[in-house]
């Protein structure tokens, strides 16, 4: 685990109801590159996540679930057979806040459980 990644997973999102200007490119750069796999995609972050069965898969995405609802911060889910995406950004912003970051470490932070 990096040390942005043990940051992250240490704090707790705070609300976001717009107001605010999204990251900057030089303030996303070093949060993206200190979680694996993560890709930014425009305004968003995303990942995909490969599973051995449907089944896996599913657990995995209702594993998000409880983390987004316990952080009040909600990804788009793409559940596949045995692949789940998870793509996070803020809308209220149209773009990434750390929220964002924090979300998506602690989705990574599952595997380790």
């Amino acid at each position: 685990m990096t040390t942005v990644v043990e940051e992250l997973v240490r704090k707790k999102c705070a609300p976001c109801e717009g107001g605010v200007a999204p990251l900057t490119d030089a303030q996303i750069a070093p949060l993206l590159k200190g979680l694996t796999g993560w890709q930014r995609d425009g305004i968003k972050i995303a990942k995909e996540y490969k599973f051995k069965d449907h089944y896996q898969a599913q657990a995995f995405a209702n594993a998000v679930m409880w983390v987004s609802h316990r952080e009040d911060h909600h990804p788009f889910l793409i559940v596949g057979y045995n692949t789940v995406r998870v793509e996070y950004w803020t809308h209220a912003i149209g773009g990434l806040s750390e929220n964002d970051f924090i979300c998506a470490a602690k989705v990574d932070a599952l595997l380790d459980i």
